[in-house]
């Protein structure tokens, strides 16, 4: 089984099982190699349903997609939306009270964050790229997790999986001002000056400081960096073409 090549964060997720997939235990071959679970991208189906079918087997239950558009939406699911068939919701983040069903984010350098009520009331998955931050996702999925689960964000736990680094995600201005921020005040370090018009983002900084505001206390990080590591995690901005990973989370 290639749970033993993935990251297992559930030590940090009260009330959950977790993982994250990477790049290793599959069947796909280059630029797909091996693990890659999205269908689409130009890899061979058969081997994106073979790695499907490994995802399953590991996490045991339903796994319920999102088409993940960059925004801020989050749903609400249950066993219905992972049926054969179902509508699959264009939303960034999604929210499980219910057993017996998985949420799941894909990606290939935003930044993956899971999250639990520590009274294993209710589960999240949200896919935060620096639009779905910007635009409040986490913000979103934390409200709807604690209204669907009856909980407070101090009850929440959350953790920020494998992204793209501080030192190899490069923007420009549109992107401090998604943020509000300013080439002339960049005080707060998850901004650093990198070379003219050009930035250096810290996401997990961006996304701890949002979770914290909301009232999280519980905030677990990875510090890996998706980009710099070609061995172990798929990278869209490093390969252009390349395969996509999966942050699974569910209730015990």
């Amino acid at each position: 089984m290639a749970i033993d090549q993935w990251l297992e964060p559930d030590v940090t997720l009260a009330g959950a099982h977790a993982l994250m997939t990477t790049r290793l235990g599959g069947v796909s071959m280059p630029p797909f190699e091996s693990f890659n679970l999205r269908q689409g991208l130009g890899d061979d189906p058969s081997a994106v349903d073979a790695n499907l079918a490994r995802l399953y087997e590991a996490v045991g239950v339903p796994i319920v997609w999102l088409n993940q558009v960059h925004g801020n939406r989050a749903v609400v699911v249950g066993p219905a939306d992972a049926a054969p068939g179902a509508a699959i919701h264009a939303a960034d983040a999604a929210v499980c009270t219910e057993r017996g069903v998985a949420c799941a984010v894909q990606v290939a350098d935003c930044l993956p964050v899971l999250l639990s009520c520590e009274n294993g009331s209710g589960v999240a998955a949200a896919h935060a790229g620096w639009r779905g931050l910007a635009s409040g996702v986490l913000e979103s999925a934390v409200t709807a997790l604690c209204t669907a689960a009856s909980c407070k964000p101090s009850e929440v736990h959350a953790w920020l999986g494998p992204c793209i680094g501080p030192q190899k995600f490069e923007v420009g201005a549109d992107v401090l001002h998604a943020f509000g921020a300013f080439a002339h005040d960049l005080s707060d370090g998850a901004f650093v000056p990198y070379r003219e018009a050009k930035w250096l983002v810290d996401l997990r900084l961006l996304a701890r400081r949002k979770l914290r505001a909301m009232g999280l206390h519980a905030v677990a990080s990875s510090q890996a960096c998706t980009f710099s590591d070609a061995s172990r995690y798929f990278s869209f901005r490093r390969d252009r073409i390349t395969g996509r990973m999966a942050a699974v989370i569910w209730r015990r």
